[in-house]
């Protein structure tokens, strides 16, 4: 009886030994041996120093260039999206003067990726994308720097009654990138949407290796993210494989703030159509997805700077400013 018993235990230790030997044999092939050569965390996305680019501050990014126009009287305040903040810093930085931009405390905070701490009253506010376009319809804000609004922005200015004008004032292009051990250097653009769509997910599906693809997005109401949902020309998005995230990422931004803002050596940009995303494709039209974006102000706004800066933008101070700041103008030189 007793003898029984002890073979029982064994049995009962021996299958116990097998099932946790089947279980960590199993997390091997789905996770270890795919995360082994795994080229997916340098695709996170990462957040903009707004204190690298700060008017009037003696150890700034922002470019410096020579301006026939200084505002004063009515400053108009200045917000926009995270990629655009070397354009309106620079603005500000530019016309306005010193003492325009203040900040709760008296000082800029280290931990201000938000502009938790830009004062009330400060000319420079950065609420992003998402709450700058509310700011601007609000009238918290008078001009945003953004890309173009989402379905959603365009209904909150609707059902507050406000008319937005939208004021081309540079283009950027629309970008995607993987980490650099990926193999994989050019997409086409039905490729990539093929692998937002779900019909490609696999690297090998599309030149590369023997991994999933983790197609990654970006918050919905973010300038990237609208971007993305028409880049995709109507296809929907598709739903990917919880394995995804063991795989290696694709993500999307627009090229000055990956490459100028947060440069990260961990990533490369894609080539689209056999195009390389650089100024000049941009401005010759041959990067096959550019986007303009814009100066956003309420139509019935009345401070009197507001015209005189949106006509300053567009003048050939104003342009060379922005390709000052990495980007490409709207009016070219003729």
């Amino acid at each position: 009886m007793k003898g029984r018993r002890v073979l029982g235990q064994c049995l009962v230790l021996l299958l116990c030994v097998g099932l946790f030997a089947a279980f960590n044999g199993s997390m091997y092939l789905l996770l270890t041996r795919r995360l082994a050569n795994n080229f997916s965390d340098a695709t996170r996305a990462q957040m903009v120093d707004v204190g690298a680019y700060l008017p009037h501050e003696p150890d700034s990014d922002l470019p410096q260039i020579e301006a026939s126009l200084e505002l004063t009287g009515e400053l108009p305040v200045l917000d926009g999206a995270a990629a655009l903040v070397p354009v309106y810093a620079a603005v500000i930085n530019t016309l306005y003067p010193e003492g325009s931009v203040t900040y709760e405390g008296g000082e800029f905070s280290d931990d201000n990726y938000y502009g938790e701490n830009f004062a009330p009253e400060s000319k420079m506010q950065y609420r992003n994308t998402v709450r700058g376009y509310r700011a601007v319809v609000d009238g918290d804000c008078d001009v945003l720097f953004c890309a173009a609004p989402s379905a959603e922005q365009k209904q909150y200015a609707a059902d507050a009654g406000v008319e937005l004008v939208y004021l081309p004032i540079g283009r950027e292009a629309f970008v995607f990138f993987v980490n650099r051990d990926n193999p994989v250097d050019d997409l086409t653009v039905e490729q990539v949407r093929g692998i937002y769509s779900g019909e490609y997910t696999n690297w090998a599906q599309v030149g590369g290796t023997n991994r999933i693809i983790n197609p990654v997005t970006r918050l919905a109401g973010s300038g990237s993210q609208t971007m993305m949902e028409a880049f995709m020309s109507g296809q929907p998005m598709g739903r990917k494989s919880i394995f995804a995230v063991t795989g290696g990422s694709i993500g999307f931004s627009f090229r000055y703030y990956m490459a100028g803002m947060v440069g990260n050596d961990g990533v490369k940009m894609l080539s689209l159509n056999g195009v390389y995303p650089d100024a000049d494709n941009i401005r010759d039209g041959s990067y096959p997805v550019v986007a303009e974006f814009y100066a956003i102000y309420r139509a019935d706004n009345t401070n009197p700077n507001v015209p005189r800066l949106l006509d300053w933008l567009l003048s050939p101070e104003g342009q060379a400013l922005i390709e000052a700041c990495g980007y490409v103008g709207v009016v070219q030189e003729k």
